[in-house]
């Protein structure tokens, strides 16, 4: 199908987002967000879930390393996003949630599924108190456990390797959440939870040397003539920042070089590493004079 008849297919699905850092919940609140928008379908670490059955997909958490995962979350193989988006053309869904570390990452999963960008975008903050958000941080970083928002049947059927546990989630009221439902109606949701591979060894990450060592070379490919002053690299859990200071020479269209150098940087390091890369910055220090 042409990719303009494929967008007249999807321009009537309305997409929300629900962001926030790892291991923060999402997962574990994400149908109780889907029962308040009404939304059809959740799209989560790889994975197109329907009320509680995958319908297709594969789950990031299969994956034996952290930079794996991430390919697989944000649908970086082609057969794999295709086969998604095949499937929500023929379920032909209306509300669609996509789930991520920052609206960067959803943004970049809507346009790889051929969807609409996010029109509402929710932060975990928003639907949990900060007691739940940190006892889930908790439990990711000490017992590296994961949730994946579907009954323990469907994780055993097609991920037994990686199940845990499951558990049910009794909402009441009272809670960040508690508007949500009409006339005061209770929900009882059954996830699972499992320990992915790469959480069992640790995650991967790639060292500030390396990122570093590529940030340089992808100034000097873009223009050899802008001197790299000083590198900083800052981590958290969602991805890297990348602040660079430089000398450009003078005469240069600053704004929309800068722009241009901040988007090659970013889209290289993360095609060759498969690392997010939340923010470049460039900071101008000095405008050179070109040697003739």
């Amino acid at each position: 199908m042409p990719f303009t008849d494929l967008f007249e297919k999807f321009k009537t699905v309305s997409v929300y987002a629900l962001v926030g850092e790892s291991g923060t919940g999402k997962s574990f609140k994400a149908k109780l967000l889907a029962q308040k928008y009404g939304i059809e379908a959740i799209i989560d670490d790889g994975l197109l879930i329907q009320d509680d059955k995958i319908l297709g997909g594969r789950s990031a958490k299969t994956e034996k390393t952290y930079m794996g995962a991430v390919r697989v979350a944000v649908f970086d193989d082609k057969e794999h996003r295709d086969e998604i988006a095949g499937k929500i053309r023929e379920m032909k869904f209306k509300k669609i949630l996509l789930i991520g570390t920052s609206e960067k990452m959803v943004s970049k999963i809507a346009s790889r599924l051929s969807l609409p960008a996010p029109s509402t975008v929710i932060k975990i903050e928003d639907i949990a108190t900060r007691e739940e958000i940190d006892k889930a941080i908790r439990s990711r970083q000490i017992e590296g456990k994961h949730v994946i928002p579907v009954p323990a049947i469907e994780i055993k059927r097609n991920y037994s390797h990686i199940f845990n546990d499951s558990i049910k989630v009794f909402f009441r009221k009272g809670g960040p959440l508690s508007k949500i439902f009409r006339g005061g109606k209770k929900e009882v949701f059954e996830k699972s939870v499992v320990t992915p591979e790469f959480s069992k060894k640790g995650r991967v990450a790639i060292s500030e040397a390396a990122l570093t060592q590529m940030t340089m070379h992808c100034v000097q490919e873009f223009d050899e003539n802008i001197r790299v002053r000083k590198i900083t690299i800052k981590t958290n859990s969602r991805g890297y920042r990348i602040v660079i200071t430089v000398d450009v020479p003078f005469g240069r269209q600053l704004t929309g070089e800068v722009y241009k150098l901040q988007q090659y940087i970013i889209e290289n390091i993360e095609k060759y590493t498969g690392i997010l890369i939340e923010e470049v910055s460039i900071i101008i220090d000095k405008i050179t004079m070109q040697k003739k």
